[in-house]
């Protein structure tokens, strides 16, 4: 369903399927700061693994999804990289966040509360007391 909140975010379920999902917008960044903000510096092969295994599998970043994102962010001046070895020994680039993008981060998980309440408020919603209001 897209209610023009959300943009094409490709990620598997492990149902098997590879399928094209909508996600609200914001979720990869989101992700992708919260990763950073918690274990601190990491290349995109390292923060596509701990978003994965944080999310149990649920969710499979790819690297045409990924890396366009983490250069938007870098532009948006919410990460910085810099060039350095990855544990293999080879050329990595590693994201860090910034002070703007802690500012990010607090802004898009107060929305992601706020959105997140509202839906399950709809969920948990009983027909039947609106029709009682109304009578």
């Amino acid at each position: 369903m897209n209610i023009g909140y959300a943009v094409p975010v490709d990620y598997l379920m492990r149902s098997g399927r590879a399928d094209k999902a909508d996600v609200l917008q914001g979720t990869l960044i989101l992700l992708v700061l919260r990763t950073l903000q918690a274990l601190g510096p990491l290349h995109g092969y390292g923060i596509a693994r701990r978003i994965e295994q944080i999310s149990k599998d649920v969710l499979q970043l790819n690297q045409g999804t990924l890396y366009p994102a983490l250069l938007r962010m870098e532009q948006g001046g919410w990460i910085a990289s810099k060039w350095g070895a990855s544990e293999k020994n080879r050329k990595a680039r590693f994201y860090s966040i910034t002070t703007a993008g802690r500012r990010r981060l607090a802004k898009e998980t107060e929305d992601w509360r706020r959105m997140s309440s509202t839906i399950e408020r709809f969920l948990g919603f009983d027909p039947g007391s609106l029709a009682e209001e109304r009578g």
